[in-house]
């Protein structure tokens, strides 16, 4: 145990925390459940736990974060969970426990925050790389859910803007004859180099970041790009190729001047409301870094 914890939470304080969360995420786990019970599927939420593939009890788990100390009768119960340890202050999570391995992970992961926090966002995708990823496609990824245009209009949409994906994971799932047409090649190793603040899936992936992060990520900040993470998703498939009216999702028709200024101004507020969530994701991978060095 290498370090002392800089807050200490008393029992009733915490409690109120770990309750406050459960009563917060329990509307987005239930339905996921619900259906996966009844064999259902659904094309835009699915996604937020296939992909992200955090477990729904994981994402119920509440952690108090880097930097505190959990007092009081069953504080001891975070010692089951991997990362925590006990002193005279509490219970705590404790950097000074993490792997070479696991800190060289993290130092890449906080150099690509604050690239992208510091580069300017790029507004003019329009969210094309779910039109790419059936560009001249034979199958496509939701089968069960029609193109609005077409295959033939699909592609002509496709052909006739430019394609200005950043996003490595975006990209890999576009069609051979896609690819070329991006303006950019991203690749693994580069993925970093071309994160952009504006991009959808680079600001649903703070998500992703923040789970990874646990148990250093407070649950409260897990739940906020959660809850981010969830109302891009929806923007990202009413922009999409696919019909998804059935299910009350509005198309964002981007192949029109009116689709896009409509697009683009979400894509700005999404912008806007995870740049603070970077800058906590930073803060939090900055004080673990800081623990393992004492």
């Amino acid at each position: 145990m290498r370090i002392s914890a800089q807050k200490k939470l008393e029992e009733p304080v915490w409690r109120a925390r770990q309750a406050a969360h459960q009563k917060r995420v329990q509307p987005w786990v239930e339905p996921h459940l619900a259906r996966g019970y009844r064999g259902e599927s659904h094309p835009i939420e699915d996604f937020l736990w296939n992909y992200y593939s955090l477990r729904p009890a994981l994402l119920m788990r509440w952690h108090p974060g880097v930097g505190v100390a959990l007092q009081g009768e069953h504080a001891r119960d975070f010692l089951a969970f991997t990362g925590y340890v006990e002193n005279e202050e509490g219970v705590f999570a404790d950097p000074g426990l993490l792997k070479p391995e696991r800190r060289r992970s993290l130092k890449w992961m906080v150099a690509m925050l604050r690239a992208t926090k510091e580069r300017v966002g790029g507004f003019g995708c329009f969210g094309l790389h779910e039109w790419a990823m059936v560009y001249r496609a034979k199958e496509k990824r939701y089968d069960a859910w029609p193109l609005r245009l077409g295959q033939a209009g699909t592609d002509a949409v496709v052909e006739s803007m430019p394609v200005r994906c950043t996003h490595f994971d975006a990209f890999r799932f576009f069609t051979g004859d896609a690819r070329p047409m991006n303006r950019i090649q991203p690749t693994r190793p580069t993925s970093a180099d071309f994160e952009n603040p504006a991009c959808l899936h680079a600001n649903m992936d703070l998500y992703k970041w923040a789970f990874k992060l646990a148990p250093f990520t407070s649950a409260e900040l897990v739940a906020d790009c959660f809850e981010l993470v969830r109302e891009i998703r929806v923007l990202d498939m009413r922009a999409s190729p696919y019909d998804f009216t059935a299910m009350n999702c509005a198309p964002v028709c981007i192949e029109r001047p009116e689709g896009r200024a409509e697009y683009e101004a979400r894509q700005r507020e999404f912008a806007m409301r995870a740049e603070p969530l970077r800058e906590r994701l930073i803060a939090v991978c900055e004080a673990v870094l800081a623990g393992c060095d004492l």
